[in-house]
């Protein structure tokens, strides 16, 4: 049974086949490749282009997409092994995946970090359990760890723009933020980047660092593909000469955390057009959305000529139906 939870569910070789499969398809007919498929989705946070672009996957594939909000119009659903469930929480994951399993031929889960620990976010509790109670495969539209499916898009996305990615220079930048954000998106961009053979840098202010286990796993990628990862804690050194530009605001890690670091104090990196003329001339800048507009990223550049986050979006559709075929035929 084929899970997509992590990019580890899928390594190098699923990836390129994935990507493949949805450059292919992209502005083709419609193939009807999920007809009489039941794809059951089960939202625990809120969702724009993740819940829109696989309900349109299970549409334009031939198949039908069900619903669930946790809390709103169910149950509370309970994670927590061994819970007293004496609260607000009347339905345990241990009853509910399995029987969600009976209905439907895959299911799909969003659930965010708590923001509590990094150690918490690298354990992946919620859809860890899902895939051991589950008897039907699962995929991941955005956990506490990583967020897949927007990895790939993303990835997509460059390729779309240079053709190559192997030893293309591309940047992860922290952006500022109004609150503490997780670290799924940049999780994700960084494993799938360095899967694909990047040159990759990564910049954040001290007190912003990924988790150690996803910069091992990246690392072993990136070392695989025969390219490196460099790691800068300031911002410009990291933009000169990048080809594709990735601002993403991130809470900071634990320790930081609880030290008072705060993602507000470092306003002055935020994407402006000065930031984007250090990089190469033909360079494109790239956010997952929603982006909070003079915050994280200035007008200019979501406006202006380097932006690709439209295109991105569009490709979750494409990358999603292909990971769809892949699981399911």
């Amino acid at each position: 049974m084929k899970h997509a939870t992590h990019i580890s569910d899928l390594g190098p070789e699923v990836i390129e086949q994935i990507l493949a499969r949805a450059k292919e398809w992209k502005g083709q007919p419609h193939p009807k490749h999920l007809r009489d498929k039941i794809l059951g989705m089960i939202f625990f946070n809120p969702s724009l282009r993740t819940r829109a672009s696989f309900e349109a996957v299970m549409a334009r594939g031939g198949g039908h997409a069900i619903v669930i909000e946790a809390g709103s119009g169910t149950w509370k659903l309970e994670d927590r092994v061994g819970a007293i469930m004496n609260a607000d929480r009347p339905e345990h994951l241990k009853e509910a995946v399995p029987v969600m399993s009976r209905y439907v031929d895959v299911l799909a889960v969003r659930s965010f970090s708590r923001l509590t620990s990094d150690e918490d976010d690298n354990a992946d509790a919620v859809l860890r359990s899902f895939q051991k109670y589950a008897a039907v495969p699962v995929v991941s539209m955005e956990s506490a760890r990583e967020h897949p499916c927007q990895g790939l898009a993303d990835l997509m996305t460059i390729e779309e723009c240079f053709g190559i990615t192997k030893s293309l220079p591309v940047t992860l930048t922290w952006a500022p933020h109004i609150m503490p954000l997780p670290k799924a998106v940049p999780n994700s961009f960084l494993l799938t980047a360095a899967a694909r053979g990047c040159d990759i840098r990564v910049a954040h202010p001290p007190g912003f660092e990924l988790h150690d286990e996803i910069r091992a796993e990246a690392e072993a990628l990136a070392k695989n593909a025969g390219v490196k990862i460099s790691y800068f804690r300031e911002q410009d050194s990291a933009l000169t000469g990048a080809r594709a530009i990735y601002a993403k605001a991130w809470g900071p890690a634990t320790a930081s955390r609880l030290s008072g670091e705060s993602v507000t104090q470092h306003n002055d990196w935020m994407m402006t057009a000065r930031q984007m003329n250090l990089a190469a001339p033909d360079a494109i800048f790239l956010h997952c959305l929603p982006v909070r507009r003079n915050v994280e990223v200035a007008d200019e550049i979501l406006d202006g000529r380097w932006s690709r986050v439209i295109d991105q979006a569009e490709n979750r559709f494409h990358v999603q139906r292909a990971l769809l075929d892949w699981i399911l035929n």
